[in-house]
């Protein structure tokens, strides 16, 4: 049997290999220790970037949702703001109309002053109605304006002014919701004509005639139930969003821990690598010296 020949060229480079791989592996834990991540190119680990690529779209997604969301509470709030004050107002509407049909002995300047104060009312009203975020009014639904009503009470979105076919605006709140955020002006006050606007305008005009207001009371009844079921549907849209959001906030926490799982160090751990690859690395380097002795000189012979 012949036996193999080892000459010293081998034996060196047999070393240097496995000096270099050590020392790859050395390179590669201070890497991981320096940037605190484990997965730091595509080859580190194929599987690890596919799982961190997905988390991190789950991730965007999810942000966005947090901003669908804060937007649909900014429009709610402010739709609901809009209509609680309206409820107490036209209140008051009914209370000076119920006081105008009740006294018989009311003056001309008694009428006169509750007509001045329904219209003065009727203003805030249309101004409440016109409410806005980010220059887009809450109650107009899809209109390039900054306004739902004119002064006289048309209503300027798009759709018919009896509210059908008007296009509701939506925000997407999570992958498979999405939510409503608006009441458009012809749900909350009405169509034309027995709207809440013309029904408050007409009371002011039958005070100061002294004609009877009972059959406006009828409508302004009917308008006050439409602006109770307008803020009960916000309020329970504003629910829905909020219990969103905290699902958001948790899904967000979440994704945060698994991509930290997927990427992040274990640092103890990687430390105490890195301590067993330096004592390993040291000991070939001995242990290579003792092996290679011959000089430059040797592998030139």
């Amino acid at each position: 049997m012949t036996g193999m020949r080892i000459t010293q060229r081998a034996v060196a480079q047999t070393a240097l290999q496995g000096l270099n791989r050590n020392l790859a592996e050395l390179g590669k834990l201070q890497e991981q220790l320096t940037s605190g991540k484990v997965v730091s190119k595509p080859s580190d680990s194929p599987t690890a970037v596919n799982r961190s690529m997905q988390i991190r779209k789950d991730q965007a997604a999810a942000v966005q949702h947090a901003r669908n969301i804060s937007d649909a509470q900014s429009w709610m709030e402010t739709t609901d703001t809009a209509l609680t004050s309206m409820v107490a107002q036209v209140r008051r509407v009914r209370d000076l109309t119920v006081q105008a049909a009740n006294d018989g002995t009311l003056t001309e300047a008694g009428r006169t002053a509750i007509a001045a104060e329904v219209s003065a009312l009727r203003d805030s009203l249309l101004g409440l109605a016109n409410e806005n975020v980010d220059g887009r009014p809450v109650f107009g639904g899809i209109t390039s304006g900054t306004k739902a009503y004119r002064a006289d009470g048309t209503w300027l979105g798009v759709g018919s002014a009896d509210g059908t076919g008007v296009v509701p605006i939506t925000r997407r709140i999570s992958h498979d919701e999405r939510v409503r955020i608006d009441v458009t002006g012809p749900e909350a006050f009405g169509p034309p004509g027995s709207d809440l606007f013309t029904v408050v305008g007409r009371i002011a005009t039958d005070v100061v005639a002294g004609s009877s207001v009972q059959g406006d009371l009828t409508d302004l009844d009917a308008a006050i139930d439409r602006l109770l079921t307008a803020a009960a549907t916000v309020g329970a849209r504003a629910a829905r969003v909020d219990n969103a959001a905290q699902v958001n906030s948790d899904r967000r926490l979440s994704l945060d821990k698994q991509l930290a799982n997927v990427e992040d160090v274990d640092l103890p751990k990687t430390i105490m690598q890195l301590q067993f690859q330096q004592t390993g690395y040291q000991a070939a380097l001995q242990a290579t010296a003792q092996v290679v002795q011959p000089s430059l000189v040797d592998f030139l012979r």
